[in-house]
């Protein structure tokens, strides 16, 4: 199947305006799972008092946010292909008080600045959605002041990340979910050593360094996971949507038997990998 690179950033945008509900309802937990991330994106950048920060895939605000608040005399403008997850991050920019972010619905490949405009760039687990992740890794260099530095973090290997790998086997297992044709956006894209790093440095980038960040993501019970990732994860309920009652009642049977083996003291614990990428233009 060939992939018609034109037409995904639209398909996008509905799905992700489609879910924006779901993110703005589960919005503390996701963020406080991603926190991690953000944070170590957030010290790779040493973000200054009057930095201007450009905060790529940003969705409901973060790490754009939580930069703004430390760039008290700078500005921060997050950038999302979805109209509707932007006005999530508007508004939680106002309940925090937040007055220097700005929220721009643009495609990462064609971004709507001028060369040289940032100091630093954010993205938070945003390039294995990018249709090309080349082009919009030299879009960012484009707009990255000579001397700035950009930030990133992607999913690591599916079987250091429990947490979406093993429901979304046994979901493939049962429905024979045909797999996304090599090289399209999807969850685990950008796990492959290496890959993210080569993009960055044939985009002009120097001095990339990777590093891996391993954790556990902590449910309160197979209801809670359950109800927020059909709400949040559009993969699975997209999946589910198009199974039958019995084969639904199957599996989320199986997935309810899979959680069941990794429950801890402070309810479901399943492993998260990401990697974190730095460099400078």
């Amino acid at each position: 199947m060939e992939i018609q690179l034109n037409e995904i950033p639209e398909q996008q945008r509905e799905t992700w305006n489609k879910f924006s509900g779901g993110w703005k309802k589960w919005n503390d937990f996701n963020m406080n799972f991603l926190k991690p991330m953000g944070d170590e994106i957030i010290k790779e950048l040493d973000i200054r008092d009057n930095d201007k920060v450009l905060d790529v895939a940003s969705g409901t605000g973060e790490p754009a946010l939580t930069i703004a608040a430390i760039t008290k005399k700078g500005k921060v403008i997050a950038t999302d292909l979805s109209e509707q997850m932007l006005e999530g991050a508007r508004q939680n920019a106002v309940n925090k008080g937040i007055s220097n972010f700005e929220a721009v619905v643009a495609d990462v490949c064609e971004l709507p600045f001028e060369n040289n405009s940032f100091d630093k760039i954010s993205c938070r687990m945003g390039f294995m959605f990018f249709p090309d992740m080349q082009l919009a890794a030299k879009e960012m260099f484009r707009v990255l002041k000579t001397g700035g530095r950009i930030a990133t973090c992607v999913w690591g290997q599916p079987e250091k990340n429990l947490w979406a790998s093993g429901p979304r086997g046994i979901i493939n297992k049962n429905m024979q979910v045909p797999p996304s044709p090599p090289g399209a956006p999807s969850l685990f894209r950008c796990a492959q050593p290496g890959l993210v790093q080569s993009l960055l440095e044939n985009a002009g980038f120097k001095n990339v360094k990777v590093q891996e960040i391993n954790g556990k993501v902590r449910y309160e019970s197979f209801d809670h996971f359950w109800t927020m990732t059909n709400e949040v994860a559009a993969p699975v309920a997209l999946a589910m949507s198009g199974a039958d009652d019995d084969m639904r009642s199957q599996i989320k049977s199986e997935i309810k038997t899979f959680l069941d083996q990794h429950l801890g003291e402070e309810g479901i614990e399943l492993e998260y990998c990401s990697l974190i990428l730095s460099g400078d233009k």
